[in-house]
């Protein structure tokens, strides 16, 4: 939940409790998507609970509508049974969005078999925005390789239905 969230929740005549409301809501609908949209495919409540060490009970009360109140501690046991570093991403919308473009890049590459990219610093630690610059540029190329490969496949004799048998 970003802080705009944050503060029309706040700002509404439920005070501290719609800001609550709306930040276990936002904690579910984040819930649920890294659950069903995860590269590794989908998760079931019951294989995530098992992954993080905590309840089924307590995963389905937090995908419920109204959510419920997580810990941070069930907060971190979940992030880091995905491989989400930053907790950050269940409550922060910038960081939810990050978090999201690196999942769905490595998606991407595990779908064409990348198994690995080589990256070398030459100079001192790189800010975050570099690092965000540097998942951009990745991101594109995968993207172009993959509308080059469309457009190689679609020439004639070079279709996958084009083949013919030797």
């Amino acid at each position: 939940m970003d802080r705009h969230e944050l503060a029309r929740a706040a700002g509404t005549s439920a005070g501290p409790d719609g800001a609550a409301h709306a930040a276990k809501t936002a904690i579910a609908r984040r819930l649920r998507h890294i659950r069903h949209h995860h590269p590794e495919g989908p998760f079931t409540l019951a294989r995530l609970a098992e992954l993080a060490g905590v309840s089924k009970r307590t995963l389905a009360a937090a995908e419920s509508a109204d959510g419920t109140n997580l810990t941070v501690e069930t907060l971190v046991k979940v992030a880091h049974s995905l491989g989400v570093s930053r907790v950050a991403y269940f409550l922060d919308e910038q960081v939810f969005d990050d978090v999201n473009s690196e999942l769905e890049l490595l998606r991407k590459m595990r779908t064409h078999r990348v198994e690995s990219v080589a990256l070398r610093q030459t100079g001192p630690a790189a800010p975050d925005s570099s690092l965000t610059e540097l998942s951009h540029l990745i991101t594109r190329l995968v993207s172009t390789a993959e509308a080059a490969r469309a457009t190689l496949e679609d020439l004639p004799g070079q279709g996958r239905n084009d083949r013919s048998p030797q």
